[in-house]
C-alpha cells in the first residue's frame, strides 16, 4: 500500500499540478497562434509578470492588515487577471499591432516576441531584483494529509492548499472556456477566425475585437498560471521561462489553434515528464523477493535523470511532428 501512496504523491498529484500549469499556458499560446498566426515566445514571461502583479497586490493588502483564510495571492487573483489582461493589450498595441499593419511575416513576429521576452525579464529584474520571493513570507502554507492507515498504509497522501486551489481553478477555467467557445457569439467568432481569418472577415466578423479578446484571455490565463505556479513553488524573474518550451510542445502536440488540444497536450506532456523521472524501484521493490539470490533492483530505476526532464517534451514533440504534424486534434500544420 505504501508503494501505491508514494506513486499517488509523486506521480498523480505532481503530474496533475504540472499538467494544470502547462494546460493554462498552452491555451494562451494556442489561442494567439490560432488567431494571429505566430508563436508568442513571451507568453512564459507574461505568466511571470502576472505572478509579480499578484505579489505586489498581496503585499499591499497584507500591509493594510487584511487577513484571509485563503492565500493572499489567490485572493487578489481576479484583480491581477484584469491588470495582466490590460498589460497584454498594451503589449499587443505597442509591439505587435504596428508589425501586423505593415504586413510582417510570422517569423518577424516571432523575433519581436523574443524581444518582448527580454524586455519583460529586464524590467522584472530591475524592479524586483533577481532573488527569489515567496507569497508565504507572512503566512504559512497549509498541507493536507489524508490518513491511509485504514487501508494498511503507513504514510499519508499529502497535498498542499495551493495545489487544491490549482485543481479547482483549472477545472473552472476549462469549463468556462468551453462554454465561451461553444455557446457565446464571440467565442464562435474566435473559432471561425482561427479556421479561416479571411473568410471570417468577409463574413462580417469584427476581427479587431476578436484579436483584443484573444489577448485578454491569453493575458488572464497567463496570470492565473503564473500565480498558481508561484504559490506552489516560489516567485522569481525567470519563473516560467524554463517551462515555456514544454508549454509550446503541449500546444503543438495537442494541435496548434485548438484550445481543447492544448489542455490534453498539457497533461500528456506533464505526465510523460513525471513518469519518466519517477523512481520505479520505489513501486517495484516487492519484486526483489522474486529475484534470484544476489540480485536486486537498482536503487534508481527512473527512465530519465531529473536534470534531463525537459528532453521528454522534446522527444514527444519530435515524434508528433514526424507522425502527426497537425497534432492530436488536427490543429494548424506545424
Amino acid at each position: 500500500m505504501d508503494e501505491l501512496i508514494f506513486f499517488i504523491n509523486r506521480v498523480l498529484i505532481s503530474g496533475t499540478v504540472l499538467g494544470s500549469i502547462y494546460a493554462l499556458g498552452a491555451i494562451g499560446v494556442t489561442l494567439i497562434f490560432g488567431i494571429l498566426r505566430f508563436a508568442h515566445f513571451a507568453h512564459g514571461d507574461m505568466m511571470t509578470m502576472g505572478g509579480f502583479i499578484a505579489f505586489v497586490l498581496a503585499g499591499v493588502l497584507t500591509a493594510l492588515g487584511v487577513v484571509s483564510p485563503l492565500p493572499m495571492g489567490f485572493v487578489v487573483l481576479p484583480v491581477a487577471m484584469v491588470m495582466a489582461a490590460f498589460l497584454a493589450l498594451g503589449i499587443d498595441k505597442g509591439f505587435y499591432a504596428p508589425l501586423r499593419k505593415r504586413g510582417a511575416k510570422p517569423v518577424t513576429m516571432l523575433i519581436a516576441s523574443i524581444g518582448v521576452t527580454l524586455m519583460i525579464q529586464g524590467l522584472l529584474r530591475l524592479i524586483f531584483g533577481s532573488g527569489t520571493r515567496s507569497f508565504y513570507e507572512t503566512e504559512s502554507k497549509d498541507i493536507f494529509r489524508i490518513d491511509m492507515s485504514a487501508f494498511g498504509g503507513t504514510r499519508p497522501i499529502s497535498i498542499t492548499e495551493p495545489q487544491v486551489l490549482m485543481f479547482v481553478v483549472t477545472a473552472a477555467i476549462v469549463i468556462a472556456l468551453h462554454l465561451f467557445l461553444t455557446r457565446s457569439r464571440l467565442g464562435k467568432a474566435m473559432r471561425a477566425m482561427a479556421d479561416n481569418a479571411d473568410l471570417a472577415q468577409v463574413s462580417g466578423i469584427n476581427t479587431a475585437l476578436v484579436v483584443r479578446v484573444t489577448w485578454i484571455i491569453a493575458g488572464s490565463l497567463a496570470c492565473v498560471a503564473g500565480v498558481m505556479l508561484a504559490l506552489d513553488v516560489a516567485l522569481m524573474p525567470d519563473l516560467a521561462f524554463n517551462i515555456v518550451l514544454p508549454i509550446f510542445a503541449a500546444a503543438i502536440v495537442g494541435g496548434l489553434g485548438h484550445a481543447y488540444g492544448a489542455i490534453v497536450g498539457g497533461f500528456l506532456i506533464a505526465f510523460a515528464e513525471t513518469l519518466a523521472v519517477f523512481n520505479w524501484t520505489a513501486v517495484l521493490r516487492p519484486l526483489n523477493a522474486l529475484l534470484p539470490d544476489g540480485m536486486a533492483l537498482p536503487a534508481n530505476l527512473s527512465l530519465v535523470p531529473t536534470e534531463y526532464k525537459l528532453t521528454v517534451a522534446f522527444v514527444i514533440l519530435v515524434v508528433t511532428l514526424l507522425v502527426r504534424p497537425t497534432g492530436i486534434f488536427k490543429g494548424a500544420s506545424t
